[in-house]
């Protein structure tokens, strides 16, 4: 492929509004399909079910310095953790001061993506008419994220009450109210959803079906996730061992607050970040229990043969990976327990494929998203040529994660931030000196440079 190519990218979100841009430096020809009528994608608080988003008083839970774009810093009035309307003004202002909004076309929602006979893709998509079109590309970058589908709980027996998922969850309004309330997972969704309710439900309980660590926001007077960052450097299990007596001598045994002790050491699965959860517990606020083993009208059975009764159950429990616009004999990632794309973006069999943003790092995936973005962009306009055994370096990938991550399809893309960051920066590296140092080159056209924050026009979208 050459400059003169068309790149289709699916999704206005964080992700997908890097893909755009980094296609616009590199003088590509680009179409962005954004089924909503804002950029930001799960970032813009919309109070119809149905629409992944965050809920009224979400805040980002990596710090700011950590979430920001390299090339695009957050204004230094921002607070350590953004609330979701100042982060959806920053995606705004990104889109905007990179001219990626003249690109987005709004209210078109992508129905099937299939590749043609000639390597090309071949994109469905119904309009913001309504009507059904179709165009040829000849590159697709998938950038709609993974929090499409919400993965449901299943238990013997039938519940009577309120059930939704954090899919759904808005706000804890009034109807929540002297509520007895069960919220299921103990991951940050879930956390950050206990906490709201036992501000106005009469009982919260948060039903746990393995251990977790738990991270303040904050430790020694700066967020956690820059305190550790100075700590990069460090051997993972050195690291693990270090952050695991920290957060002991921090919170003491979990056992004091009713809740299962970790066996595995930090960072082996996702971390829930909150500095609310655990003072909630010890103040009876917020009270834990076992997984559930049955339920039958209010009545849900735990494991340990406690039976309670709730109005409300609120399951936190992740989201399938997967793409509808795919046919499933094309790509299929819902059962997998390792995603298999090379550094978490190239297929093996379609070198004009990619995913940008379908990793979980512990940290933010958007200024990553940005690097894979850069890094596709490179192999388009022929600066970068991927391993010749695609497989053989999927394989590698997948058998060496960063940590010794615990297995199923909650940890599938999961990713180290600082490691995948240098792998990332490696490739691209890769990229320029294949070219070497011309001013069309990687260091010329992503030398990071700070620019203005503008902030986006009321009403803007």
């Amino acid at each position: 492929m050459n400059k003169a190519s068309r790149i289709c990218v699916i999704g206005a979100g964080p992700s997908g509004i890097a893909a755009a841009k980094n296609c616009l430096l590199s003088g590509l020809d680009v179409v962005v399909f954004e089924k909503g009528d804002k950029v930001g994608g799960n970032w813009v608080f919309n109070d119809r079910t149905g629409h992944s988003s965050v809920y009224e008083n979400t805040h980002t839970i990596s710090s700011r310095i950590w979430s920001e774009y390299e090339d695009f810093p957050m204004p230094e009035e921002y607070p350590d953790y953004p609330r979701h309307d100042q982060m959806q003004a920053y995606f705004e202002s990104y889109a905007r001061h990179f001219g990626v909004y003249e690109h987005i076309r709004f209210g078109h929602r992508v129905e099937a993506a299939t590749p043609e006979d000639d390597g090309r893709w071949r994109i469905v998509f119904s309009d913001a008419r309504g009507e059904t079109r179709t165009e040829i590309f000849d590159a697709l970058m998938v950038a709609n994220g993974h929090h499409n589908e919400p993965k449901y709980p299943e238990y013997p027996g039938d519940y009577s009450g309120r059930l939704l998922h954090s899919h759904d969850f808005k706000r804890v309004d009034d109807s929540w109210r002297g509520q007895r309330v069960l919220v299921i997972g103990a991951g940050n969704s879930g956390c950050d959803i206990a906490v709201e309710a036992a501000r106005v439900a009469r009982k919260v309980c948060l039903s746990m079906r393995s251990p977790q660590w738990f991270v303040p926001k904050f430790m020694m007077g700066a967020p956690s996730d820059t305190l550790l960052a100075r700590f990069s450097w460090v051997p993972p299990k050195i690291r693990q061992r270090a952050m695991q007596l920290v957060l002991r001598l921090w919170q003491g045994p979990y056992a004091r607050y009713g809740l299962p002790e970790n066996v595995l050491p930090p960072l082996s699965h996702h971390p829930t970040v909150n500095s609310d959860v655990l003072d909630f517990i010890r103040h009876g606020r917020i009270h834990p229990r076992k997984a559930i083993a049955k339920w039958s009208g209010l009545d849900v059975t735990f494991v340990d043969g406690r039976v309670e009764a709730f109005d409300i159950v609120c399951a936190c429990t992740g989201y399938w990976t997967t793409f509808p616009f795919f046919d499933t004999a094309l790509i299929d990632f819902k059962h997998a327990d390792k995603v298999p794309l090379y550094r978490k973006m190239m297929h093996a069999d379609y070198a004009n494929l990619y995913f940008i943003g379908l990793f979980q790092p512990i940290g933010s995936i958007w200024p990553l998203a940005d690097y894979q973005a850069r890094l596709a962009c490179e192999e388009i306009i022929g600066h970068y040529k991927r391993p010749s055994d695609m497989q053989a370096a999927i394989d590698h990938e997948t058998r060496h994660p960063h940590y010794q991550f615990s297995g199923g399809q909650r940890h599938a893309a999961e990713v180290d931030y600082h490691a995948f960051r240098d792998e990332l920066r490696r490739e691209l590296l890769t990229a320029s000196v294949d070219i070497g140092d011309a001013p069309r080159g990687i260091k010329a056209r992503y030398k990071t440079t700070p620019v203005p924050f503008r902030a986006a026009p009321a009403g803007a979208g």
